[in-house]
């Protein structure tokens, strides 16, 4: 239990730090994200090619969630953080090895599956490419070239496991950003090749994995073979991860059923998968500097906050993780929505990306913004019933989300065409929110419910007006750049001004931190 005179004051602050630390790395590469996005944009517009890349990239990640960064955030980190805790370093990195080792012979055995059967993988995913050979066969060829990547990002993802449990989020935040250079570098070396954004991956995911390798060594790590596997953590790290498996299994089919919505072109018309992508990109830009890193940093505190009997600084961390959320990702949300075609034709728009790119994009990111706040938030509330150990209640509402996406997609794919995929998503994501908040506050208890609630209300009077400002400042009819800028800048200004009518409490409580007159609470 921390002490001092504001002891919760201190662990917000000290999660606070974290995630500073990992939203300015987070930050960095979702800068260089945009930057390869447009470079991809502008080569191969929402087309064939495009569509390729998103369908081959994307089945990769699903592994990688499977057996990596998902695995990493529900069960490696609170099991690691609590060995840190009770065990000497030896029993540590002892069970450190063990799982490496059971994670090489699992990430192995999929990768050299997933390269025999891309066709068949590929046809499932993507049933609207069968009826074009040549984006059928470009996304099987370039699945098998970018299958490796599983092993060389879930082994990325193991080290930040082990380096996050050990409060070190530096060195694992900022190694995404090497990923991008790379897609980068490679795009621009190939041109309107697509295998140069394949090879990019791979040798974006080796440079991932071998930054961390120092710092693991400087740690304490040594590469042992054990004498065996049968270790009593990691079977409880393997209790953990069967549901979180199970959980983002759900919550990758929910990715592949907007695909394959997407990908029936005589619906959505041509590019969906490509679009649904750019679309989302932008989207995650918020979650990813913001909402992932507060998660990602906020989960070891309470992982240890867990173990208290009473947990009420676990509930109160959570509250204000909660309203930290909501703090920026309200107004990112409205913005998104009021600048949305301004936004996409500025970032995007050029080459390849037409006006018909640009206008189905838009339309996707509108509806797609509806429910930014529910997605970071369900990222705060997954990390609460992560640091309980409990992994079983998110699968079993991740599966309700499934289906109800699938409803939703069906239903209203035909009247909005490519907006309803992205329409679906945000309702289902934001009943999940609903339905995880109120079983967490039945599990735990109450947790400032009242408080989080007048906080939302204030911050989304506050981004409304916000908004209004954005709509008008994009009215200046000069060159679309400076349009652009003018918005922002006008809102950010605007948004500030409007927290302190609205008496918004973390915009006072950011003012202070900031003007060091007093910590957050």
């Amino acid at each position: 239990m921390s002490t001092g005179k504001y002891p919760q004051a201190t662990t917000n602050r000290s999660v606070a730090r974290s995630a500073g630390v990992i939203g300015l790395a987070t930050l960095v590469s979702r800068l260089l994200g945009f930057l390869r996005d447009i470079v991809i944009a502008r080569l191969f517009g929402v087309y064939i090619y495009a569509q390729a890349f998103v369908i081959a990239f994307r089945i990769p990640n699903l592994f990688r969630d499977l057996v990596g960064e998902g695995a990493t955030n529900a069960a490696f980190v609170p099991v690691f953080s609590e060995y840190t805790s009770r065990h000497s370093k030896e029993e540590f990195w002892e069970l450190a090895n063990v799982v490496l080792n059971l994670l090489l012979i699992i990430l192995m055995s999929i990768t050299i599956l997933g390269i025999i059967f891309s066709p068949v993988i590929v046809r499932f995913i993507a049933p609207g490419f069968i009826s074009s050979p040549e984006k059928l066969a470009a996304t099987i060829k370039l699945n098998r070239i970018i299958f490796p990547y599983v092993l060389l990002i879930s082994l990325s993802a193991y080290s930040m496991g082990i380096l996050n449990s050990l409060k070190n989020f530096a060195v694992s935040a900022f190694a995404p950003c090497l990923l991008n250079i790379s897609i980068i570098v490679f795009a621009i070396l190939f041109g309107e090749g697509i295998c140069g954004l394949a090879w990019g991956i791979l040798v974006g995911g080796v440079l991932q994995l071998a930054i961390q390798l120092p710092v693991l060594y400087k740690k304490g790590f040594r590469l042992k073979i054990p004498k065996t596997l049968n270790h009593p953590a990691a079977r409880n790290i393997g209790k953990l991860m069967l549901p979180r498996i199970l959980s983002s299994c759900i919550y990758q089919l929910n990715n592949f059923v907007d695909s394959i919505f997407g990908s029936l072109a005589w619906i959505v018309g041509e590019g969906g998968v490509a679009v649904l992508y750019f679309s989302y990109r932008l989207i995650q830009f918020p979650l990813g500097v913001f909402s992932n890193a507060l998660s990602q940093a906020i989960l070891p505190t309470l992982s240890t906050q867990a173990l208290e009997e009473a947990q009420g600084q676990l509930k109160r961390t959570l509250s204000w993780g909660l309203r930290a959320v909501f703090f920026i990702m309200l107004p990112a949300g409205v913005a998104f929505m009021v600048l949305a075609r301004p936004m996409v034709i500025t970032l995007f728009g050029g080459g390849r990306f037409d006006a018909y790119s640009a206008g189905l994009t838009s339309r996707a990111l509108f509806f797609y913004s509806l429910g930014l706040f529910a997605y970071g938030g369900t990222k705060i509330l997954q990390s609460c019933f992560f640091s309980l150990k409990d992994t079983v209640t998110p699968t079993k509402i991740a599966a309700v989300s499934l289906i109800l996406n699938i409803i939703l997609n069906a239903t209203l794919i035909f009247p909005l065409k490519i907006a309803g995929i992205a329409l679906a998503t945000s309702i289902s994501g934001v009943i999940t929110f609903f339905i995880l908040f109120f079983l967490l506050e039945k599990k735990i208890g109450y947790f400032g419910s009242r408080e989080i609630l007048f906080s939302f209300l204030r911050v989304l009077a506050a981004s409304l007006g916000m908004g209004i400002v954005c709509f008008f400042a994009g009215k200046l009819n000069v060159n679309k750049f400076l349009n652009l800028a003018a918005s922002i800048t006008a809102g950010v200004i605007s948004y500030i001004i409007f927290c302190f009518i609205f008496r918004v409490r973390e915009m006072r409580q950011l003012w202070n931190w900031i003007m060091f007159k007093q910590v957050i609470r």
